[in-house]
């Protein structure tokens, strides 16, 4: 089992920064892939990024968002940088044990809201 708890949303004006963090509990967090996904009011849950063997990223974000992770924390974060309105969403983080297909396990999320 492993739970997670993202931190670092907030109120932020276009063009500025945040850094997500999402700490997961257990000793094997090396094991798994973690991802970032968002939820946009009136939308369907979207992939952001991940970091698993490879980082990936969605189209959308991609130059302006930066994941990462720190094993010896367990911890995952996610930078985001050159926040558009449009980036305004509550952000999750997911991690997939190896062998699995999907995510299984989810934080709370937090939440980025972009607004002048």
């Amino acid at each position: 089992q492993v739970q997670l708890v993202e931190s670092g949303g907030g109120l932020v004006q276009p063009g500025g920064s945040l850094r997500l963090s999402c700490v997961a509990s257990g000793r094997t967090f090396s094991r798994y892939a973690m991802g970032w996904f968002r939820q946009a009011p009136g939308k369907e849950r979207e992939f952001v990024a991940a970091v698993g063997g490879t980082t990936r990223y969605a189209d959308t974000v991609k130059g302006r968002f930066t994941i990462s992770r720190d094993n010896a924390k367990n911890t995952v974060y996610l930078q985001i940088n050159s926040l558009k309105p449009e980036d305004t969403a509550v952000y999750y983080c997911a991690a997939r044990k190896a062998g699995d297909q999907g995510y299984g396990y989810w934080g709370q999320g937090t939440q980025v809201t972009v607004s002048s």
